[in-house]
């Protein structure tokens, strides 16, 4: 270890770190727009700058390595003045964009102009004009007048998307960010120079003056597009998602996400086609009733089959809890082996960064946590077979558009009952008796396991009738009255959707099993005294970073291939 001095204290630190990253570790900020811990050094654009002892003259932090008694001041009057300077020199030709800009209150440029630059410029002369609105590809735009020529955006697409379009032409004043000739900014991570960029030069097409940071709430998740899990947050305004980012975690995502991932993932949520409640099939049409009538026909319909006639499929869009809760109901309450999981595998759909072929957030968790055939139980194929030869006549689906997938729709109308829970009016819910509307991902508490074995919070970020309802201690009927109409804050409808665990604990309990599940958490430390891989877990031991499970009794790649 080599020992340091930073502005008067004494640290001791890793030789082979840098003055940066080694005062990034003790909790001291140093100001820096070009520096990124996962991209290589440019040290370009000389805000790192800081005072070293025994050196001539200032010295970039970020290419600076630590020595064994270097001492270092961070805020000497000549690296003060040299701040300003450099503030003042960025802002001799930055628009004053800030009003329109969507970086605004996340932009670095503006958080150091107010803590770092002196508050005018001695700059009299028109600024130059750059380039705006400029279609840097499919989902990033560019605003050529903002950008500080940090080059985050180029050394990302050379380092870690690998693909080499960006560069600078021109030179001084005049530089200017582009595309090589023939080409454009669209691999499938290209919207992580959007989080990189420190002003708002790359913004996202999607997203583009739609909001306010400042405007949104932002809920930490884990984004339900594959098998990696990535860590995000997500942001809401007026009960509707607008945006995912990337949330940083070393052992699942780093700082990135791809663009499948953080685009077409919550659209969903916000959808037209979603559902507001339970509905039955009365007179062939699929009619909306309350809670208590749909339950207590689901119930009364399950009772009319043998245990051998019956079967489920679990979910591994659904969360551990979800899937738990359901696999109790089928194998314990109902009594059923017939339990399995449809996988939805996109083969040749990888890559070595984070994409997975596995286009679903919780195989893995939904099979440790018992979504699988009993002893003598029929798996998948066994279920389907089953259904076209007429030994299966009831079918209970959780949380999964079963019917998108030809040779499954080929076989549902064989069925005599078809219980769903879902959260979208989809192909499966069209050809159900009994649909149970389901929360998504973004309304509830929950854990998902993804293919490393890693289990991960998920968290509410949209709020549902049930939410409000619970919180405020309204009844039934009052609540009713509020599914049709905004909210008495003035929000948009709220959607009348549970949980799925809850869902499948109150027709477990209408069919006389005893259930005590007030809380996903409950289900969860029911889960870690009874599942070995999860034993010992809890959802603070969980936390913001997600734990490992202790083994994988299946994996993934084992499951039978069904075509996305």
């Amino acid at each position: 270890m080599a020992k340091i001095t930073v502005d008067g204290q004494q640290y001791e630190v890793d030789p082979k770190l840098t003055v940066i990253q080694a005062a990034a570790q003790q909790g001291i900020e140093i100001p820096h727009f070009c520096w990124h811990p996962k991209l290589s050094v440019a040290g370009n654009c000389r805000m790192c700058l800081v005072e070293i002892e025994k050196m001539p003259k200032l010295a970039i932090a970020c290419a600076t390595q630590v020595a064994d008694g270097m001492v270092v001041k961070t805020k000497s009057e000549k690296v003060i003045n040299a701040r300003e300077a450099v503030m003042e020199f960025l802002l001799i030709n930055h628009p004053l964009d800030c009003p329109i800009c969507d970086e605004a209150g996340e932009c670095k440029l503006q958080d150091y102009s107010y803590k770092y630059s002196v508050g005018y410029s001695r700059f009299e002369h028109d600024k130059v004009h750059k380039p705006k609105r400029i279609e840097l590809g499919p989902r990033v735009m560019l605003d050529v007048e903002r950008c500080i020529m940090c080059s985050r955006c180029v050394r990302f697409s050379d380092e870690i998307a690998k693909q080499p379009v960006l560069t600078f032409t021109q030179r001084g004043d005049h530089v200017v960010l582009t595309t090589f000739p023939d080409t454009q900014l669209d691999n499938p991570y290209s919207m992580n120079v959007i989080e990189l960029c420190p002003v708002g030069a790359l913004t996202s097409r999607d997203f583009r003056f739609k909001s306010r940071v400042w405007e949104m709430s932002s809920t930490e998740s884990v984004c339900n597009g594959c098998a990696r899990g990535c860590n995000t947050n997500i942001w809401v305004r007026n009960n509707e998602v607008l945006r995912l980012t990337p949330r940083f975690n070393d052992d699942v995502n780093s700082y990135w996400m791809c663009d499948e991932g953080r685009l077409n993932t919550f659209k969903f949520v916000n959808s037209e086609k979603r559902l507001s409640g339970p509905f039955v099939k009365k007179n062939g049409a699929l009619t909306r009733v309350g809670w208590d009538e749909a339950i207590a026909e689901a119930v009364s319909q399950l009772k009319t089959f043998k245990k051998s006639e019956m079967a489920g499929i679990g979910s591994a869009y659904a969360t551990n809890e979800d899937n738990y809760v359901f696999q109790r109901l089928m194998k314990e309450t109902i009594g059923t082996k017939n339990v399995d999981v449809v996988p939805h595998v996109k083969e040749g759909d990888e890559d070595d960064i984070l994409i997975r072929a596995d286009k679903t957030p919780n195989m893995l968790g939904a099979t440790e946590v018992g979504v699988k055939p009993a002893d003598g139980g029929l798996s998948l194929k066994g279920i389907l077979q089953g259904i076209a030869d007429g030994g299966i006549k009831a079918l209970y689906v959780l949380e999964d558009d079963i019917a998108s997938i030809p040779e499954i729709a080929a076989v549902l109308p064989n069925l005599q009952l078809l219980i769903v829970h879902s959260s979208v009016q989809n192909k499966t819910t069209e050809m159900a008796d009994v649909v149970f509307s389901c929360s998504t991902y973004a309304e509830k508490h929950g854990t998902l396991t993804n293919f490393q074995g890693r289990v991960q919070r998920i968290r509410p970020a949209v709020s549902t009738i049930e939410q409000d309802r619970a919180l405020d201690g309204f009844s039934m009927s009052r609540w009713d009255k509020f599914a049709s109409r905004n909210d008495r804050w003035g929000r948009p409808n709220k959607r009348d959707a549970r949980p799925s665990w809850r869902i499948a604990s109150a027709v477990a309990s209408a069919l006389g099993a005893k259930t005590r599940y007030n809380t996903a958490e409950d289900v969860f430390q029911e889960m870690a005294t009874r599942i070995p891989a999860y034993k010992g877990l809890s959802y603070l031991k969980v936390g913001s970073r997600g734990a490992m499970i202790q083994h994988s009794s299946k994996t993934v790649s084992s499951r039978p291939t069904v075509s996305v």
